[in-house]
């Protein structure tokens, strides 16, 4: 299933959160040299999302680099009533996330890095757990593809061609 990209014309909605800030040393005949790597996650909290990785020599610079690759990969994803449509158990690298839809005012019961991916989409209800690998970088991109992967029932009956009562009906 291909993922759909979002372009955004008023990227003053979009709003950037700090996943990760990992330093890298490196070893040289001169010395350590060290740099910082930023994982950064931008949404609307409107269902948009995307995610991106920075690396340079100062926190500020990668952050800002992490914020601009993460704009230009945006996806849209369904958020109903601030949950997801339905439960889904996806795999990325190592990291394995299953997300379920809640009820309103249970909260966002998630943790680690898949907390700012879900509130960057605008998800307000919904049971995550992570499982496998904590690595950000794959509970990040772990994340936004379950989330990519998503269809909610209008979409489900418009691929199939029938009317929304069929769709629940079977």
């Amino acid at each position: 299933m291909a993922i759909d990209k979002v372009k955004v014309n008023g990227e003053s909605e979009l709003k950037d959160k700090l996943v990760a800030i990992n330093r890298v040393t490196k070893v040289t005949k001169g010395g350590r040299t060290f740099t910082f790597a930023a994982i950064v996650v931008v949404g609307d909290g409107k269902g948009s999302i995307g995610c991106g990785l920075g690396k340079a020599g100062e926190v500020t610079a990668a952050i800002t680099k992490g914020t601009e690759a993460a704009k230009k990969n945006l996806v849209k994803v369904p958020v109903i009533n601030g949950t997801v449509p339905h439960e889904i158990e996806v795999r990325y690298g190592g990291a394995q996330v299953f997300l379920k839809p809640a009820a309103a005012g249970t909260g966002l019961v998630a943790g680690g890095a898949m907390r700012p991916v879900l509130e960057s989409a605008g998800v307000t209800d919904v049971l995550a757990k992570s499982k496998g690998s904590s690595n950000p970088h794959n509970l990040v991109k772990a994340t936004i593809k379950a989330l990519s992967l998503m269809r909610d029932a209008r979409t489900i009956a418009s691929e199939r061609g029938i009317s929304m009562e069929k769709v629940f009906k079977g």
